[in-house]
Formats: C-alpha cells, structure tokens, sequence
C-alpha cells in the first residue's frame, strides 16, 4: 500500500540493457512521482507544510473531495496534477455500489475479504490547486482475480509518473500506462499475482508492490505464491525487457532504484532475498536473509548506506548496508556480522511503515505506534516513544523539520524531526487512512477512506 502503499494487512500488513538512461527530469525535486516520493524518501523540497489543521472548521484546509469506491495505493504528483488508483464496487445491474467494509486496527485475522463482486478498477486525476476531478478512467472492469485481506484493497499498489506517463498496476488484472489527460497508451498482463499468506496459500490478500518509473523504463518487484520475479520493462510501450526469477515469499515492498559509484541498482526487501540487482541486465550483485516473513518497507538509502528492516515472526531486523555490497552477506560464520553491514539490530524494525532519513537521523515506527530514532551512521538509539495506539499502516513524509504520522483511524501525529523526541501536534482527518499521503510545495495530499484532503495553509487562516 508499497504499502503500499505499502500495506500488506495481517496480524492488525525499463529500453535497451546497453546503457541506464537519464531519470526523469525533476531538477527542483519538487514532484512526489512514485510511492514516498522521490527515491521513497518521503521528503521534498519546498516550504514546511502546516503542523496542525482543522478538517471542521476548514482551517489550513486548501481543498477536500471524494474519492469513489475503495483504494488504499498513495498519491503521486506532477506538476499542477494529482493521480490515484481506485476499485469501485458494481451491484448487479453495473451500476456504482457502496463499498465493502475496511477492517483497520490491529488483530491476527488472515482470512479474505468477502468483496469479489465485479469491480470497475480506476485510474483518475485531480487538479492540485482545486481538488477537481480532471478525468476517470477504466483500467478494467471485472470480478478480481485475487481476493483481498479486510485490511486491504483492489487497488493497492502507488502509481508511478513522470512529465508525461501515469503507470498504475492492478496486480493481477495488469499494468497499465496512460498519458497525462487519460488516454490508455499501452497495457500488460502479469499473470497471476497472489501476494496473500504463503503459510495459508488459500488466505489470499491482493498484491501491494508498486511499480517505479526510470528514465525510459518501469521496474516491477512481484514476490507472490508462485513464480516471483523483478522485471524492467520499456516505458514506450511496455515491452519487457528484462526478467530475474527471484525465490521469495509474497511481500508487498516496492524497489528502490540507487546509484552507486554513477551505476544504477535495483534494491529490493525480502525474507530470503533482500538484495541488489544490476539495473541493466537484472543480475544479482548481493543479498542477504532472514529477519521477518512478510516483508513490506521498501529500502531507503542515504550517507552510502542502504537501510532495510521487516517485522513479522521472531525477528524485527534494521539493516545498514555499504551500498557497495557484494557477494552473498549471509553467508558468515554463526554470530558474526558481514563486512559489509555498518550496523543492524535485531529488533525495533517496522512491519508495515517504510522508514525515513531525515538528515542524520534515521526514524522507524511500529504498526502499533512506537516510534524510534537512530543515529543513521551508526545505529545509536536516540528516543523510543509511544505516539499511538490503534494501528500505523501509512509510512511517514517529511516536510519542514516535522515528521507526519498517519493513524489507520484519521489521527495524524506530527514530532519534530530531531534526536530529541517532541510531539509537536495533532490533527484529526475525519475518516480512516491507511494511505501513505504525498507532499508538494507546502501543502500535504491526504487519502482517506472517503477521499482526498489537502492541507495547507490558506489566507483568512
């Protein structure tokens, strides 16, 4: 609900390989085009964003519309316009039904949801400025072919944009480019993709990876029930153009594309393979395993270190790896550590929220609310705090030395983004959000269970 958004709900859940073209041009680093932003890093440039608003009295509220039907993928921006994804429930005779339910807070249920009527899967687009809904599209229309858990959706996984294409991914119903006024441009099958229960097969839960678009090209992490992979295929018109067999257990993590030494990496979370991949050909460069089974925060990277963790079962691992790693890391005598890890615990890492850097400090946070911060060099714990109770799904962003927290029940919790713990507000939006929300200029794009809130300051505040 990558989250994912990266979400995975239980217990409370591309051209030729010759050369790595350009990035999509974002000079400013003003956009937020792929789940977490830039990078997933969460944080843009820009002015700080309000700490605190008033959905009822409309203070520091810019704009707030509906969203039809029920998705929990994020946000992403370009330029004036904001793009979503959504599966809208449809009765019998084709029209619009109510959505089913949406089971948040935090509980061990693995069974699915009883929510595979037929479905019009949706892609639509918002002005920034108004909130106006500029166009909505239908992707496909169709029972889905994998059920989902009660704490997900049919409509997961981030889109992904740049200056002219949205690529959204459905999962199993497929992958999808259309331009930036709606027209369909190219779409792909991906076969079967079951990222439900790998203990419980028949606990399906939807899929949740989000694609990411780079340069010319749009990278895939499909860890699923059977044949699971990382692809790269061509943004022009979806050609694949290459594929790595990867053998994982579902998770719903999204890659991380990383340059080191000026050479492009794909870096992926797992349980038997977190790793690097070659971003031009798909060969492996390093892995490790272990730590928790069902692995949902996507990688961060800063200060030459790439910072993996995953919580479920027996271990909460938090990984710093050398981003110039090489080789099999796990393959290290009993108790010792590779040369290539700076630093790890083996507990406090995140289940469901991907992590966030924010200057030198790295900050993680339980799906049951505790928040903590380490030194991001060296993994000295600064503060481990309680900010919430009811269940954390939505990862973090970052704007003006503030940390925004989203609760699965609409209750924001802002802290200062500093060693020194301070809960600096909280804010209420009116409606579940289990949805990572995006930032741009001052002004940041809630998703909530009802719809989209932009909260920034206004004149007349």
């Amino acid at each position: 609900m990558n989250p994912p958004s990266a979400l995975l709900p239980v217990l409370c859940l591309t051209l030729a390989l010759a050369g790595a073209p350009a990035r999509a041009a974002d000079p400013d680093n003003t956009n937020w085009p792929s789940f977490r932003g830039t990078d997933a890093s969460g944080s843009t440039a820009g002015p700080a964003a309000p700490a605190d608003w008033d959905v009822t009295s409309g203070r520091n509220i810019r704009w707030s519309v509906p969203v039809p039907g029920l998705g929990l993928s994020s946000p992403v921006i370009w330029g004036d316009r904001i793009f979503i994804t959504t599966a809208i429930r449809l009765g019998p005779d084709g029209k619009e039904a109510p959505p089913a339910e949406l089971k948040t807070g935090l509980y061990g249920n693995i069974e699915s949801a009883d929510d595979n009527a037929s479905h019009r899967f949706a892609v639509i687009c918002y002005d920034l400025k108004t909130g106006k809904e500029l166009w909505n599209e239908t992707a496909h229309t169709g029972s889905p072919a994998i059920r989902r858990h009660p704490k997900a959706s049919h409509a997961n996984s981030t889109p992904t944009v740049d200056a002219t294409r949205v690529i959204t991914c459905f999962g199993t119903e497929g992958l999808y480019c259309h331009n930036h006024d709606g027209k369909l441009l190219w779409k792909k099958e991906l076969g079967r993709l079951d990222a439900g229960y790998y203990k419980v097969p028949k606990a399906q839960w939807g899929f949740g990876s989000s694609p990411v678009i780079d340069g010319d090209r749009v990278i895939l992490q499909a860890d699923v029930q059977q044949d699971s992979f990382l692809a790269a295929f061509s943004l022009t018109d979806g050609h694949e153009l290459w594929r790595t067999p990867r053998a994982d257990v579902p998770t719903w993590s999204s890659p991380l594309i990383h340059d080191v030494a000026g050479k492009r990496q794909i870096i992926v979370n797992g349980w038997k393979h977190m790793g690097s991949y070659d971003y031009d050909t798909g060969k492996e460069i390093w892995k490790v395993s272990g730590g928790g089974d069902i692995p949902v925060p996507t990688p961060v990277a800063a200060h030459g270190l790439i910072f993996l963790t995953n919580h479920h079962g027996r271990l909460a691992p938090i990984l710093a790896i050398k981003e110039d790693a090489t080789g099999n890391l796990s393959d290290v005598a009993e108790g010792e550590e590779p040369k290539s890890t700076a630093w790890s615990i083996d507990k406090w890492g995140n289940y469901m929220q991907t992590p966030i850097v924010v200057g030198d400090l790295l900050f993680c946070c339980s799906d049951a609310g505790i928040a903590t911060c380490f030194d991001a060099r060296t993994g000295t714990n600064h503060f481990r705090e309680r900010i919430g109770s009811s269940g954390f799904t939505a990862s973090p962003v970052h704007s003006g030395g503030r940390l925004y927290y989203t609760g699965e029940e609409g209750t924001v919790k802002v802290i200062s983004a500093a060693k020194e713990f301070k809960l600096l507000a909280t804010s209420e939006l009116g409606a579940q959000s289990m949805a990572t929300p995006a930032v741009h200029d001052g002004v940041i794009i809630f998703r909530t269970r009802k719809g989209l809130i932009a909260v920034g300051e206004k004149s007349g505040n």
